[in-house]
């Protein structure tokens, strides 16, 4: 400032001078005063006690909790269906059932030996009489006669079944065929399938070779044939008739696949091929019923005979308990069958819906192969991976709130009730896995769906809050600035949870009310 006044005095020795002086004083003092007047201004931040929660946000999707894949227990033909996907079932419904006539049967005949077994065990208690002798003698002989008069109907039974599979054959289909009983059966209309024209004139030629060889059989049936022959034809008849049968079978297939075939010409063959299926059918029925009562009276016999035997030998403490088990192994046998019946209902162990449905009637159903799934009621969850930096904060009972991509503007609320032990790594990546349920159930609710979740990890209540752009970090620790004496002044800070917010609980460093420095304008 000396300098500029030696100048000024130098220079006001001319008017140039003087001019020059003045400016030199004019912006000396304008730079004095800025000097003097330039001051660092700040913004502060109020440290403040409230309450502040901590979130872990991520997605997931909405996964069952309960599902079943069902099956048969054991194989068999599908009788009936009678729920379908998406329909509601209860527990104890009956889904589907396989055909049981055969087990029924069985259970006939068992629950007779029973009866039979019981009576020869009441019998051996009572002693022997002679009335009681009389009495097995003459169940015996009924027996036997009922067995013999069974017998004595297979002749009949087998010409019946022959004159009706030689009509479906020869009769109902004789429209069908050229050179029908010769070497070289021949459809007479296309048909759209090469495998069905092949297949039905070799089954029209082995059915007439089935019906020349059942004619011999039958005109051989002697008189007083043994038993064993008769049952040998029964035999015999079942195979010549399911011959009939799997040609009529493909004579449908051919009309339904046939070419160019008029409309009434179709309808007179379908119901040729209708008439001839319903006399072989009826046939096969027949025939089998004969079978089984003649299974059944053997066994009524072999009883008979047994009951006789024991009354005749007398009654000892050995027969009667010897009895009792015969007893108790025919009523095993008959619970066994009865378990095999029940198992051939396939029933709902729960109440839910039907998601998959592949039971179709008349279908063989395989041993334990699945055929039906079912969801159970409210049972969805949802499952979301979350990151190792965030799975720590997380633990069983926290509350959810979630929105679904289905469903906007509504919000679902639940807990987590499940955190994995085990990592899922990713690509690299980290991830653990929970589960979260529901706290309401809701029928829109859908497995598959899409979930945004908010983990409420931590609340804390009367602690210091900041916006965590008011703490400063860097590599020698977490800080807050303050003004001390108009001097900017670091304090170390300890950090708590963070909310979803921005804000940061400061443990300890700070005091309620204090003004810090707004760091994160800088």
């Amino acid at each position: 400032m000396k300098n500029m006044l030696k100048k000024v005095r130098g220079f006001s020795k001319s008017k140039t001078g003087i001019a020059v002086a003045v400016i030199i004083v004019v912006v000396a003092g304008a730079w004095i005063l800025i000097a003097r007047s330039h001051k660092t201004t700040y913004q502060f931040v109020t440290v403040k006690q409230g309450t502040i929660t901590e979130v872990v946000s991520v997605t997931g999707n909405v996964t069952t909790t309960r599902s079943v894949a069902l099956g048969f227990e054991n194989g068999g033909t599908i009788a009936a269906v009678y729920y379908n996907e998406g329909d509601h079932v209860n527990a104890g419904d009956v889904i589907a059932r396989l055909d049981t006539q055969n087990l029924q049967a069985q259970l006939a005949q068992a629950q007779a030996n029973v009866d039979a077994q019981t009576a020869t065990l009441k019998n051996l208690q009572a002693g022997a009489t002679p009335q009681n002798i009389a009495v097995s003698q003459t169940a015996l002989a009924s027996a036997k006669q009922t067995l013999d008069n069974s017998y004595a109907s297979v002749p009949n039974t087998i010409a019946g079944a022959y004159a009706s599979a030689n009509d479906a054959v020869r009769n109902q289909l004789a429209a069908f065929f050229t050179n029908a009983e010769l070497d070289n059966p021949q459809l007479i209309f296309p048909v759209n399938n090469s495998q069905i024209a092949t297949d039905i004139s070799s089954e029209r030629l082995q059915a007439s070779s089935e019906l020349n060889t059942w004619q011999t059989e039958d005109q051989n049936i002697a008189i007083g044939a043994p038993s064993s022959t008769l049952d040998t034809m029964l035999q015999n008849t079942l195979g010549h008739l399911a011959v009939a049968k799997t040609l009529l079978t493909t004579a449908s297939d051919a009309i339904v696949n046939a070419n160019n075939l008029g409309t009434a010409t179709a309808a007179t063959y379908k119901t040729n091929v209708t008439t001839g299926l319903n006399e072989v059918n009826a046939s096969i029925g027949n025939v089998n019923t004969l079978v089984q009562a003649i299974a059944s009276e053997k066994s009524s016999v072999l009883q008979a005979e047994a009951q006789l035997n024991l009354t005749l030998a007398g009654t000892t403490q050995n027969n009667i308990d010897a009895q009792a088990a015969q007893v108790e192994q025919a009523q095993a046998n008959a619970q066994a069958i009865q378990v095999n019946i029940d198992k051939a209902a396939l029933i709902s162990p729960m109440s839910g819906v039907v998601t998959v449905q592949n039971a179709k009637t008349g279908e063989i159903a395989s041993p334990g192969a699945p055929v039906v799934s079912l969801i159970a009621d409210n049972s969805l969850e949802v499952d979301a991976d979350v990151p190792e930096v965030d799975i720590g904060k997380i633990a069983t009972g926290d509350p959810v709130s979630m929105t679904l991509d289905a469903f906007p503007g509504e919000t679902f609320t639940g807990k987590v009730f499940y955190v994995n032990p085990a990592e899922t790594i990713l690509s690299g990546v980290v991830d653990y896995l929970i589960k979260v349920s529901f706290d309401k159930n809701d029928p829109r609710m859908k497995s598959g769906l899409t979930a945004n979740l908010d983990v409420t990890t931590q609340t804390k209540s009367g602690v210091l809050i900041l916006p965590q752009y008011a703490v400063l970090q860097n590599d020698s620790g977490t800080f807050v600035e303050t003004l001390q004496n108009n001097i900017m002044t670091q304090t170390p800070v300890t950090l708590g949870i963070e909310d979803q917010s921005g804000n940061v609980e400061i443990a300890s460093g700070t005091t309620q009310g204090e003004q810090v420095i707004n760091v994160g304008l800088k």
